[in-house]
């Protein structure tokens, strides 16, 4: 007898999921993704059968080589929600799983049915990444990091997206992580500040962009007191000299970090904690720029008016000198306010520009980390606090080679996508206490 039947869909809807279920008639059964040729290493198939009956898991899947190129993958956790996780192209469940799960399937989707298929069976068993190359396959998406990021907010995706949506919400009432549209109070006028806002640059390194964005910060027409803080993290190429040019320009604050650790979120954290930082701590990365001299006032008008403690706004990709490139407007539509919080925990990130609450952020802070330390915010606040959203374009995020996410390796993705999918683990695992009532609302 067979113990391993090979199925290759030509897409992903129920439908074609339910008809494997009812062909699958082996051990185990293998969905492969890709439309490329599949070809095993000596022994490799036979290996994931033994591993999967050895732990009695309910899906397994393992690194490969895509063409001759090692293609590593990254460990199944509670928190790896994403619709895109890569798994490689093989997936191999345990038959008796795989129909059980599909017995329970409602909905009908198009576009959703192997998601809501893996969600299923994640709750059923283990799902186990064998970190041994047992095959050959070929990837056909040869863009660069950079590009592939924004795929899950370009406008042609968007009916893909609200299924993937629905499938997910689903799974995390089936858990017990999903929250109602329900928020805590919050007042805006808490607090005394003498500054209304305060424009955070944090930056290292990046002495041909620092002095744009400086320039964008300090050019913005309010109708309450601003001023701008710049965090330099040891910068080695000029940037300080560049900073230092604005000195004595009034609302214009400098900050050099020792020579601790500190990335992003350090940064961040030095920032909202200076005894100047305004009663609205506002996002410029150091290689971006304001949309225009409004920017500002419409995230303090937007607080004021949606009384949150939280605001994204929307962005516009371009190249260096500012020509829109595609996809162009990231406008995160995908955000509803009865539900943005709960598709927070299955998109890998919630917009920009991004302004926050300062005495909010105080109590929470943020990662001291280079990578993810603004999701993690965004998750944290949305558990208790209401996100506002701007669709207006507010900034301009300029792609360039010294991009921090531009042309990674996949040891760096593979370690940004793992980083990430914990902070979604630690999110789900405090939602789900939170609904038991293990942990109390702060």
């Amino acid at each position: 007898m067979h113990r391993v039947k090979i199925f290759r869909p030509s897409g992903f809807s129920t439908e074609q999921i339910r008809r494997i279920a009812a062909d699958a008639d082996t051990d185990y059964t293998i969905i492969y993704t890709r439309p490329t040729e599949l070809r095993f290493v000596d022994f490799g198939l036979e290996r994931m059968v033994q591993i999967a009956d050895d732990i009695g898991a309910a899906m397994v899947y393992s690194d490969h080589f895509n063409g001759e190129e090692p293609a590593p993958v990254i460990d199944y956790q509670k928190g790896s929600l994403r619709d895109d996780f890569d798994f490689g192209g093989v997936q191999m469940y345990r038959t008796s799983v795989l129909k059980e799960a599909v017995a329970g399937m409602e909905a009908d989707y198009i576009h959703a049915g192997l998601y809501d298929l893996r969600l299923r069976v994640s709750r059923l068993g283990r799902i186990e990444h064998i970190n041994e190359y047992l095959y050959y396959e070929l990837d056909t998406d040869r863009r660069d990091s950079g590009e592939k990021i924004f795929d899950y907010v370009d406008p042609k995706n968007r009916a893909v997206q609200v299924e993937m949506e629905k499938a997910c919400t689903a799974h995390l009432k089936a858990v017990g992580a999903w929250l109602k549209p329900e928020f805590r109070d919050f007042d805006p006028s808490e607090g005394e500040f003498e500054y209304e806002a305060s424009v955070i640059i944090p930056c290292k390194n990046r002495v041909r962009t620092i002095g744009d964005a400086i320039r964008s910060a300090l050019s913005q027409k309010t109708d309450f007191r601003y001023n701008v803080i710049v965090v330099d993290d040891n910068s080695t190429d000029g940037t300080v000299s560049v900073i230092s040019s604005f000195l004595g320009t009034p609302g214009f604050f400098y900050l050099a970090q020792d020579t601790t650790y500190h990335a992003i979120g350090g940064n961040w954290n030095a920032a909202l904690h200076f005894k100047n930082c305004g009663r609205y701590a506002v996002q410029l990365d150091s290689d971006d720029v304001y949309s225009g001299p409004d920017t500002l006032q419409k995230f303090v008008d937007a607080f004021r008016e949606q009384r949150c403690a939280m605001v994204v706004g929307t962005y516009c990709i371009t190249d260096f000198d500012l020509n829109t490139i595609p996809p162009g407007v990231i406008d995160h539509r995908e955000w509803t306010p009865d539900n943005g919080r709960n598709n927070a925990l299955r998109v890998n990130g919630l917009g920009a520009p991004r302004a926050f609450a300062t005495q909010v952020l105080r109590n929470m802070n943020f990662p001291t980390t280079k990578y993810g330390e603004d999701y993690a915010v965004g998750l944290r606040v949305s558990r208790e606090y209401r996100i506002g959203r701007i669709y207006d374009v507010l900034y301009y995020c300029r792609r360039w080679d010294d991009n921090s996410d531009h042309g990674l390796g996949i040891a760096a993705i593979n370690a940004n996508n793992l980083y990430k999918d914990r902070i979604r683990t630690w999110e789900l695992e405090a939602r789900i206490r939170l609904n038991a009532g293990i942990i109390p609302e702060k």
